[in-house]
């Protein structure tokens, strides 16, 4: 056998060549010349004494299979994304249409407020302590500490709860009509909500109005609310009353029952510690009290809160 045909039965390769060189040699066998097609076994590839041993067989094979390509991981991450947003544009579409063919509608509508501090169960009703918000929905209408509302845009409330829920259900802006008992007598007012963002620009600007924040001397922990005697009218009765403030130096006492300041009806102690606050510094104030059982009326001019 000529020496260029020789093959090495342990690596395939021919001999006096490296395994590229074979390589080169047999990359066509696929499609054999008329040499090797007249005689596959004389130019080794085929089976027998001298055919291609193997190893050499596959390495051919190795050769000539195609290598299968693998999908990397951000390739999956990509098709993954690609799947979800595509699920998720298919769910919007037929939520959108099932919303056109129902007619429903999925926007959430924002809770009303109307300036009160918190609403708690009264008898009969839904009452508060204060009207929070100077100018405010509520203090617009009138609404004062210790009314107890009893109808609602014209649905009755009973408690907390039900007003509470009305509320939610109210468009921001739609004047409704409140009914309230206070000192005995129903009466009747319109209150326009707004939304909760409006009434903090309102409490923002009223805390930092140029004129400060009114002061009276008393410890508006030690107040309390109370029935004045032979009516239907409550006030509020003083505890301690800080020495050389306004209320002490205009002459009001410890146990003075307040049932109007500035010719605000006072019911209720957090509406008189909310009258004090907006009163103007230095202004002269009216204050209406019970002493005994005497009707007062005493001028304080009020400080300024530090």
């Amino acid at each position: 056998m000529p020496p260029e045909l020789r093959f090495c039965r342990s690596c395939g390769s021919r001999l006096g060549e490296g395994v590229a060189e074979y390589t080169e040699t047999v990359r066509f066998q696929n499609t054999p010349t008329a040499a090797t097609a007249a005689n596959p076994t004389t130019y080794g590839v085929g089976s027998g004494p001298q055919g291609l041993g193997p190893a050499a067989a596959g390495q051919m094979q190795w050769i000539h299979k195609k290598k299968k390509k693998k999908i990397s991981g951000m390739t999956w991450l990509f098709i993954g994304l690609l799947i979800f947003f595509v699920s998720a544009a298919a769910f919007t579409a037929v939520v959108r249409n099932v919303r056109q063919n129902t007619g429903a509608a999925v926007v959430a509508t924002p809770r009303a407020y109307v300036g009160v501090d918190e609403f708690k169960n009264g008898d009969g009703g839904a009452t508060f302590n204060n009207v929070d918000t100077p100018d405010g929905p509520a203090d617009k209408a009138g609404l004062l500490g210790g009314d107890l509302i009893t109808s609602f845009d014209g649905h009755a409330v009973k408690d907390a709860d039900e007003i509470t829920g009305l509320l939610r259900q109210t468009t921001i802006g739609k004047a409704v009509e409140v009914t309230y008992i206070r000192d005995g007598e129903t009466k009747k007012t319109l209150l326009t909500p707004v939304a909760r963002e409006e009434l903090r620009q309102m409490e923002r600007a009223f805390s930092r109005r140029p004129e400060g924040l009114g002061r009276f001397g008393y410890d508006d922990d030690q107040a309390e609310r109370v029935l004045v005697p032979g009516t239907n009218t409550y006030g509020v009765r003083l505890g301690n009353i800080t020495t050389s403030l306004p209320a002490d130096m205009a002459g009001i006492k410890e146990g003075d029952i307040v049932i109007e300041f500035g010719k605000i009806p006072i019911r209720t102690p957090g509406e008189l510690r909310s009258r004090v606050r907006r009163a103007l510094p230095y202004s002269i104030v009216d204050v209406v009290l019970i002493r005994g059982n005497q009707p007062l009326t005493i001028p304080v001019k009020m400080g300024r809160q530090n």
